[in-house]
């Protein structure tokens, strides 16, 4: 069986995200673009730079109150995460919150068969099991691929997380922690059934990552 990854490429110019996303597809299955980390007026430039690709990116533009570096209103992230869609990527990354409170935005991603990633992190801590087999199921309404990412504190954490892949059914899980405690979450998921893992081409973008070297030697064993 091949277990795939996903790099996390976070640039601050619509040139150093071609070059990186050009160099992460030769070394990894997809990419994951944090346009966030862009400024709002680049992020036209940007997709029209590297749509040639996208069918192999995961697309995100993550707030600052879901952990990212998006600092325009709602009106306007929900705007670009529109003309994300029209790009067609392998999948667009939004928010579970996002997505349920924007019913115009879950109708338009509907119509345009938009392939979602619907995603949910918690970044202070790692539920109960109650709390996370009700959050899947939620979530699995919304769309057939989900991630669910907490916050590690002890090895318990991520064996919780780890448990909801037992429960996915057919959906297309990404589940793990964040964190030290975490880190080994990031590639037994891999072998629980998650699509891919997330890595970084050398300096991790979220604690805890792998860089796609390290996730190779690790899983070529």
């Amino acid at each position: 069986m091949k277990y795939r990854t996903c790099v996390s490429i976070a640039e601050k110019s619509p040139q150093n995200l071609k070059k990186n996303l050009k160099l992460a597809l030769k070394k990894s299955d997809y990419v994951e673009i944090r346009l966030d980390f862009l400024k709002a007026e680049q992020i036209p430039k940007a997709l029209e730079m590297i749509k040639h690709d996208l069918r192999k990116t995961v697309c995100t533009l993550r707030p600052k109150t879901e952990g990212g570096q998006f600092n325009g209103t709602e009106k306007e992230r929900v705007s670009i995460l529109k003309l994300m869609a029209e790009y067609n990527p392998f999948l667009l990354d939004i928010e579970f919150n996002t997505i349920t409170k924007n019913s115009d935005l879950r109708n338009y991603l509907k119509k345009s068969k938009t392939k979602v990633l619907v995603s949910w992190h918690d970044f202070k801590k790692t539920p109960s099991s109650m709390i996370l087999t009700d959050m899947l199921k939620k979530m699995t309404k919304i769309s057939s691929t989900v991630k669910i990412v907490t916050t590690a504190r002890s090895i318990d954490d991520s064996t919780r997380v780890l448990q909801l892949y037992r429960k996915k059914g057919k959906t297309n899980l990404i589940a793990f922690s964040m964190g030290e405690l975490g880190r080994m979450s990031r590639i037994l998921c891999l072998y629980l059934g998650s699509p891919y893992t997330y890595v970084s081409l050398g300096k991790p973008i979220a604690s805890g990552q792998f860089s796609i070297d390290e996730v190779n030697k690790i899983i070529s064993i």
